[in-house]
């Protein structure tokens, strides 16, 4: 709906003052088209304005009222799956206590690798266990990724991600044995401070880390494609600095994913409430991730 409004002082149009200005407009209109005078008065607009009129320009606007943008954001927020606090409060409750529990597997497999001899003994002289625990490793981590509507079915997506964790443990324990048991403490030390360090910032931060989903894909194929060429280049430097890329690329990784997880003021928050499996599985990835490379700098630096 269109009209003129006559205004002659400023206007806060925030606080809801242009909203007399509507009425009076509609009001002269309807006394045009009747020819009497009209019966509402405006005392508010007197004392607002006492000045004369008469003696001050007027100026002619038009005033378009729309209630469509309002509709559609209130439609957006609405058909928003985490629009309720209790929903998105569950949804990260879940996800904390299945990355524990993922955790505490993985600390616990690897302490077998790491203090019973007779099993760290075995490893070593066995190398091919390592590389035969990747295909299946591999496997399950695709079914997981990909198949979104098994990853949402109750028991399917804990007995896979329960597998999951039970094979990363083994590769994560198999690679510990190649490293002094202080190394390894010291390691997961170090990703435990940082990874609290880094939930904490990307909690409170208002940076929207988001963003940065496509360059860090981007920069981790550059990291794959440089870890395949130092297989074949030996070079102290070189690996020094592949180890600080990737602790580097997963910080960031970390403090993204946390940011998906949580939601609220972050752009690319879309996450569906039925997928905990998922959004605790990338956090996992990220934490084993830094883990191994903080590792790798701490054995390079020793």
């Amino acid at each position: 709906r269109k009209m003129d409004v006559e205004v002659s002082g400023p206007i806060d149009f925030s606080a809801g003052d242009y909203q007399h200005l509507v009425r009076k407009a509609a009001d002269k209109s309807v006394q045009s088209k009747s020819g009497k005078p009209s019966t509402s008065s405006y005392p508010q607009e007197a004392q607002r304005n006492p000045r004369s009129k008469t003696n001050e320009p007027k100026n002619s606007y038009v005033v378009q009222i729309s209630d469509d943008t309002n509709a559609e954001s209130s439609n957006r927020t609405s058909s928003s799956p985490f629009s309720d606090r209790n929903v998105r409060r569950a949804f990260i409750v879940k996800v904390f206590l299945i990355l524990s529990a993922q955790l505490l597997v993985t600390a616990l497999i690897i302490s077998l690798f790491l203090f019973w001899q007779a099993l760290k003994t075995w490893v070593l002289e066995n190398p091919w266990f390592t590389y035969a625990i990747f295909p299946a490793f591999f496997a399950v981590l695709i079914i997981l990724a990909c198949c979104g509507n098994l990853r949402r079915q109750v028991p399917a997506n804990y007995i896979l991600l329960g597998f999951f964790t039970f094979l990363q443990g083994l590769l994560l324990g198999a690679v510990s044995v190649y490293y002094k048991a202080e190394e390894v403490l010291w390691a997961t030390a170090a990703t435990t401070l940082v990874t609290l360090a880094l939930t904490l910032f990307a909690l409170q931060t208002k940076w929207d880390f988001t963003l940065l989903n496509g360059v860090l894909f981007v920069f981790l194929f550059v990291l794959m494609a440089y870890g395949i060429i130092l297989i074949f280049v030996r070079s102290y430097w070189l690996h020094l600095l592949y180890a600080g890329l990737g602790t580097l690329i997963f910080s960031f990784y970390l403090v993204m994913d946390v940011q998906l997880m949580v939601g609220g003021r972050h752009i690319h928050s879309d996450l569906d409430p039925e997928e905990y499996v998922f959004a605790a599985l990338n956090i996992y990835l990220d934490i084993i991730n830094l883990f191994l490379f903080i590792l790798q700098l701490i054995g390079l630096g020793r």
